[in-house]
């Protein structure tokens, strides 16, 4: 795993990244962006490692496998090499070997992990080579629904409050959330919400990328909108009576 760092290279990024795809790189420092979006690099004599190459493809997926890792290089006889790499052992070890020194032709495949628990997402999220920012999208009855940017590994309940907190006419016993899988298949879940509850699966659950929180009205707003909806017509009969004063 040798290179010239001055030079250019092209190579490709598939798998479990936010931007997979052909990138030409050069030697330097290179900082993740958004999920979703591609990162920087500055200017320096530091090689093109592979945790470089993700970070400029919007970083690691929560699902990657980033402990099978394979770099798929080219070589002049026509059967390509492969690599495989461990950078769960650099997380873990700081064994630096792992971030191998990319060359020209390389492909960088970062697969699917088939199941993670929720510490190791939580430790995925932390890493420097995953997004610095989340986007989730909080609707219904918040005080600012919409989309907000929020740290990696942060829980539902700050998401909620981040988005204002509840307003009087939120359900404030639970949330649903929206999440669209790897697989393409989408998940609903209702959610507890309670602000002391530290993070957990069932009831606090770690976000991830576009995830959606959706605060339902209470009851009591559903009933007072149902009376709304029967009154409002025959508000409207009366004020065109009043027009010809028969009532």
């Amino acid at each position: 795993f040798a290179g010239d760092v001055n030079q250019p290279i092209n190579i490709a990024i598939v798998g479990a990244v936010y931007r997979p795809g052909p990138y030409t790189l050069q030697g330097g420092v290179a900082r993740t962006g958004d999920a979703g979006m591609p990162g920087a690099v500055s200017n320096s004599n530091s090689p093109t490692t592979i945790t470089r190459a993700i970070q400029v493809a919007g970083g690691i997926k929560p699902q990657a496998d980033i402990r099978k890792v394979q770099v798929v290089r080219p070589t002049r006889v026509g059967t390509p090499q492969i690599f495989e790499v461990d950078l769960w052992s650099l997380l873990e070890t700081g064994d630096l070997k792992q971030d191998a020194i990319l060359q020209e032709g390389d492909t960088v495949l970062v697969p699917v992990a088939t199941a993670l628990s929720t510490e190791e997402v939580g430790q995925l999220a932390a890493a420097s080579f995953a997004p610095d920012t989340i986007r989730v999208n909080v609707v219904g009855e918040v005080e600012q629904p919409g989309t907000v940017a929020l740290p990696p590994n942060t829980p539902l309940s700050q998401a909620v409050l981040a988005a204002g907190g509840f307003n009087t006419r939120s359900s404030t016993g639970a949330a649903e959330l929206v999440r669209l899988n790897e697989d393409g298949t989408v998940t609903r879940t209702a959610i507890p919400v309670d602000f002391a509850q530290g993070i957990n699966e069932e009831s606090n659950p770690l976000l991830r990328n576009n995830d959606v929180i959706i605060v339902n009205r209470s009851g009591i707003a559903n009933v007072t909108d149902t009376i709304g909806t029967i009154l409002s017509p025959l508000g409207g009969i009366f004020s065109f009576f009043r027009l010809f004063n028969l009532f």
